[in-house]
């Protein structure tokens, strides 16, 4: 393997440091990355891992561009809305560095898809926001023997770490179970500053560089986190916890990080045919109705249980949020409660289009 002319001129600047040169060069361009999630960590990754060279890069995400995305996941324009992330992401990387391959999954990460899309690349960058995800890229990446480089956001603080690293720790020993459903809302539901996605997904592709070219200290049994309102940054040690050993994967990784299964679902389109049928329930923050108003029944997911009375019981109850995971814990606790009519969930929640209701 070679590089041609023009690479030699589209990474001049790499080239001219002594720790990279031509062999360093060419060590990027055999690295084959898998980046999954094509949202806020995953834009700046993508961008400056093909801008760096990296010869192959997969990118797995089965979700479709919206405008509320723009403000932070910068890999996309007005003239993308609607089209699926990770073409939309190829066809942008593609015009940065026409020199690489750019590989795009329309397809969601499962346990039935993991071990074989996982294998054929060399680092798997983890830019999901949910903690079933985050488990099955662990798992399936230990299960492989493939490091994975981390990264998490929440309001004005993110996480950086590479796990998996050399036998090094790995996802399970920071978090050996998974925190209660809604413990740690995401960004769709509490909101992010648009500029820290791109300072932790710049650290995660340094990291990923790092890596490919044998290059400085890699954050392996470490947990960088970063205020961006301080800009402090502290870093915390991990230690290997073998009692967390990974021999196959879970069953099911909803139902492993306490998110309901079995509850049934309808699609919006499907409620707007029987719309007559249904009371509306929508358990998100006050502030989150406020951003995007639904005429329904309001009482946000933590008051749930102490006004569950309030709920009137002459219809189905369709229950909806922003994403479809807490109006699950929702159905839960009205079922707890014995709520006396058939409950329903709103599939994807409001964000997959439903906010015409």
């Amino acid at each position: 393997m070679e590089l041609i002319a023009a690479e030699l001129e589209q990474y001049s600047r790499h080239l001219r440091l002594d720790e990279v040169g031509i062999a360093g060069q060419l060590k990027l361009k055999q690295a084959k990355v898998l980046v999954i999630g094509a949202g806020g960590l995953s834009c700046p990754v993508l961008q400056y891992l093909s801008a760096a060279g990296v010869g192959t890069i997969g990118i797995v995400d089965d979700d479709i561009v919206e405008q509320s995305n723009l403000q932070r996941q910068i890999i996309y324009t007005h003239k993308d809305l609607g089209k699926c992330k990770a073409a939309a992401a190829v066809e942008r990387l593609q015009e940065l560095n026409p020199y690489i391959q750019c590989n795009a999954y329309q397809s969601r990460l499962t346990k039935d898809n993991a071990l074989e899309l996982l294998a054929a690349y060399d680092i798997i960058v983890d830019g999901t926001d949910n903690f079933p995800s985050r488990y099955l890229i662990n798992d399936a990446a230990v299960l492989l023997g493939k490091p994975v480089v981390f990264g998490s956001i929440h309001k004005f603080e993110g996480q950086v770490s590479v796990f998996n690293f050399e036998n090094g720790p790995t996802y399970r020993c920071l978090y050996p179970t998974p925190p209660k459903p809604n413990a740690v809302p995401n960004c769709s539901e509490i909101g992010v500053l648009g500029i820290l996605p791109g300072i932790i997904g710049s650290l995660q592709a340094n990291e990923v560089l790092k890596i490919i070219l044998g290059l400085g200290h890699i954050v392996s049994g470490q947990l960088l986190t970063f205020n961006a309102l301080s800009l402090k940054q502290t870093l915390f040690f991990i230690e290997k916890n073998m009692s967390t050993c990974i021999t196959s994967l879970e069953d099911d990784y909803q139902a492993f990080c306490g998110i309901p299964i079995n509850i049934k679902e309808i699609s919006f389109q499907e409620y707007e045919k029987h719309s007559s049928s249904y009371n509306l329930l929508d358990v998100r923050t006050q502030t989150e109705r406020d951003a995007n108003y639904i005429k329904s029944i309001h009482i946000p997911l933590d008051e749930l249980p102490e006004r569950c009375h309030e709920i009137p019981d002459n219809k189905k109850l369709l229950v909806l949020c922003q994403s479809g995971v807490r109006s699950k814990l929702a159905i839960k606790i009205l079922e707890q409660n014995r709520f006396g009519r058939a409950l329903v969930n709103l599939e994807g929640g409001i964000k997959n289009g439903s906010s015409q209701i």
